[in-house]
């Protein structure tokens, strides 16, 4: 029986090159499964690539009920390069039958790096110094006088896999971890290290607040004007997850007034970003891309790979976010003919 996956073609750039390099598509081959490159580029996956084929390897589009639209063979498997699933209409894949997946495996070491990154970048004030050099202002450099990350105190919006690799690489500086996360378990964050507060008192204890938080109904905008308040005039603000979570606006006026110090983005609300964010001196921007390295590539890619090979022989694949297919006739019928 023919398993045929189709891979978005976000990630070929004019010349048909994949941007991202390696990917890890040899456990396609590995595993005797034809692929190719979807011909049609399209901001939402469309029903006619939804309709041929078994498995769709994505980054960029988004999938929303219209692309299920009058399709009689959905896809058993979406499987998205990358954490993010604000973009998937998940009740529309369990209504189809597809699970849809995410590579949590592939990510987490990548961001937690850039995420430290980003924040030794915003603490040294590395952007402006950069800058002193290439405007030959070195007689400035006082003015720019950077901030240590040891012993102070790290607030984290978002206690899931990438918040606790982050603590992992935070040890060695000796901070103090706080953070808010409704869903983490008392006894995880004991193992991690991390005290769990509601978020107003992380926002009241700590130097840095680091958003690793998914982009949900309750996270958005959760980071505001009440919560940026309560926040120390020398403290700084991380966001390496999705833009909305945190009010743009409020943080622009409290860079603006000094209530905080300084941010780090690599994400906003609407993107590209051109908005004050752009001309601000005490903010640190990257383009939605700082955790981009040859090491994401190859593990986001890989863990796809091992998802759409596990529903190509039958099994239920690691990482579903839409769970509740998994209980469906409509998944399950499917899944059981590629067990047989």
């Amino acid at each position: 029986m023919t398993f045929t996956v189709g891979i978005s073609s976000d990630f070929l750039d004019s010349a048909g090159n994949n941007v991202w390099g390696d990917i890890g598509l040899a456990g396609l081959d590995d595993a005797g499964l034809k692929w190719e490159y979807m011909e049609e580029g399209a901001e939402v996956l469309t029903p006619a690539q939804m309709e041929r084929y078994d498995a769709i390897l994505y980054a960029a589009p988004a999938v929303t009920a219209a692309s299920f639209a009058g399709v009689e063979n959905p896809p058993l498997i979406l499987a998205r390069f990358g954490v993010g699933f604000d973009a998937v209409d998940l009740k529309a894949c369990t209504r189809a039958g597809t699970v849809a997946t995410i590579t949590p495996d592939g990510a987490r070491g990548p961001v937690a790096t850039a995420t430290l990154s980003m924040l030794l970048s915003v603490l040294h004030n590395t952007v402006m110094k950069d800058r002193l050099v290439r405007e030959k202002s070195w007689d400035l450099r006082e003015r720019f006088m950077g901030t240590g990350l040891t012993g102070k105190t790290i607030g984290l919006l978002g206690v899931g896999n990438t918040g606790g690799e982050l603590i992992r690489l935070l040890q060695p500086f000796g901070v103090r971890c706080v953070g808010y996360d409704p869903f983490c378990p008392p006894e995880r964050a004991s193992d991690l290290g991390v005290e769990l507060m509601e978020l107003e008192d992380v926002a009241s204890s700590c130097d840095a607040l680091i958003v690793m938080a998914v982009l949900t109904e309750q996270t958005h905008h959760i980071v505001n004007a009440a919560i940026l308040d309560r926040m120390k005039s020398t403290a700084v603000v991380i966001n390496m997850a999705r833009g909305p979570i945190i009010n743009e606006p409020d943080l622009i006026s409290a860079l603006a007034s000094g209530s905080i110090a300084a941010a780090g983005l690599d994400v906003f609300e609407t993107e590209p970003v051109t908005n004050e964010l752009v001309g601000m001196d005490n903010v640190t921007l990257s383009p939605h891309c700082l955790s981009w390295t040859d090491e994401m590539s190859l593990g986001n890619g890989s863990s796809c790979v091992r998802a759409i090979v596990a529903v190509a022989n039958g099994r239920t694949p690691d990482f579903v976010i839409n769970r509740e297919v998994l209980e469906t006739a409509a998944f399950n019928d499917r899944l059981g003919l590629r067990a047989g």
